[in-house]
């Protein structure tokens, strides 16, 4: 086996590089951030929001399902190959949506998005993670989740800028064409990281012995209250913006606010998210992570219900950044919480598992919020979502352990 060096500043250009196809990545969400729920109403006459919001019932189901499997495949078969099939699948996003005649369109191109995500955003994160030693793994995940996010937010209002200067589509979805394009030429030249793997678990003192896939999803299901506790926070988290991506749109347009004004809050929340990682992932790394994941989760509660209280473009914006904080406390810290307790030679499958719950939480969010948003309306809705981060904050605080430096 050629002898690697783990570590960041030892893979440094790897590193790098990964953190710029995350940018991408990010991206692809972020184009779709600001207009797409305008586009379900103004173009295709979606009454409902139960209907409107079905595009990210498609994404977040689509994404969950191949994040199960994809940290399995990248286990296999490698991280660079599933990297590239996933930019290659992202191709079909941009392309149905300039095309599309009719809703369900749309919503088929955004399980292609959600294929599209949990390859590539999966593989990157891990790559870094493979890269990094284990006390770094906070900075590792800290800088992917925050170039990723970035992406959504630089995307979000660019792509808000676009639409009111051109129009909803299919300008926009021009600039996805070149964002595949980019990132796929990208990761042709990012190097494989399985030896980094390979040569942390020779590292590694507990357990050895192969793990089945099964197995590993119910440790991190429910057998494991470390793993457990993790998965339920991911799921509320993305919950909360599965709503956020579909209501906060309609929700800031029913107060006055342009299509652009509109794009830079909803771009606001992302920044912060990602801004913010930089900081939280590293803290992480020093303080632990259980503190900064119990406290995310109550600030990203209490944000939802300061931006129903709040009716200015200014305070909106300030509650987008609260939120933006929150999200960016535990983010980055439960990846790197997972890493703690996963062995190497299972932990691109636990993240998996993880992110399908997490990302079913886009799925169950815009269900429940287009359903109490039809049965009442869009405040109760975003102010009933909120309660559900603040439960999920008490069950860390009573079931989770310090998982820094500690292994299962």
């Amino acid at each position: 086996m050629r002898n690697v060096q783990v570590g960041v500043r030892e893979n440094i250009v790897q590193f790098v590089l990964l953190v710029i196809i995350n940018l991408f990545v990010g991206s692809m969400v972020g184009l779709e951030r600001t207009i797409l729920p305008i586009i379900g109403e103004e173009r295709f006459g979606l009454a409902s929001m139960s209907a409107a919001l079905s595009f990210i019932v498609s994404f977040g189901f689509s994404k969950a399902i191949v994040n199960f499997f994809a940290g399995d495949l990248a286990d296999r078969m490698g991280r660079k190959r599933v990297l590239l099939i996933g930019w290659g699948i992202g191709l079909f996003v941009p392309i149905m949506v300039i095309l599309a005649h009719a809703w369900w369109v749309v919503i088929v191109a955004n399980i292609f998005l959600g294929i599209n995500q949990a390859l590539t955003w999966s593989m990157t994160v891990n790559m870094k993670v493979d890269l990094a030693k284990s006390t770094q793994r906070g900075l590792a995940v800290g800088f992917n989740e925050f170039a990723g996010y970035i992406g959504v937010a630089i995307m979000a209002a660019v792509s808000g800028y676009v639409a009111s200067t051109y129009s909803l589509s299919p300008e926009p979805f021009y600039i996805g064409i070149a964002l595949v394009i980019i990132g796929f030429l990208l990761s042709l030249i990012v190097k494989n990281t399985d030896q980094h793997v390979k040569t942390q678990a020779e590292q590694h003192k507990v357990e050895s012995d192969p793990v089945s896939t099964w197995e590993v999803f119910k440790r991190t299901s429910w057998k494991n209250p470390n793993l457990a506790s993790n998965s339920f926070a991911g799921l509320t988290t993305n919950l909360k913006d599965g709503m956020a991506w579909g209501l906060f749109p309609i929700f800031l347009a029913t107060g006055g606010l342009t299509v652009g004004q509109i794009g830079t809050v909803v771009a606001v929340y992302p920044a912060a998210w990602g801004l913010f990682q930089l900081f939280t992932g590293i803290w992480s790394d020093k303080i632990g992570r259980k503190q900064l994941i119990v406290t995310g989760m109550f600030v990203q509660a209490i944000s939802l219900w300061v931006i129903l209280m709040v009716n200015t473009f200014s305070f909106w914006l300030l509650g987008a950044a609260l939120l933006g904080i929150g999200t960016a406390m535990v983010y980055p810290t439960i990846l790197a919480s997972i890493s703690d307790v996963a062995h190497p030679e299972w932990r691109a499958t636990s993240m998996g598992v993880y992110r399908f719950w997490r990302d079913s939480g886009y799925a169950f969010g815009a269900l429940m919020a287009g359903i109490i948003a039809d049965i009442i309306n869009v405040n109760w809705a975003i102010g009933i979502v909120a309660i559900l981060p603040l439960i999920s904050g008490i069950i860390s605080t009573l079931k989770m352990k310090e998982t820094l430096q500690a292994r299962e």
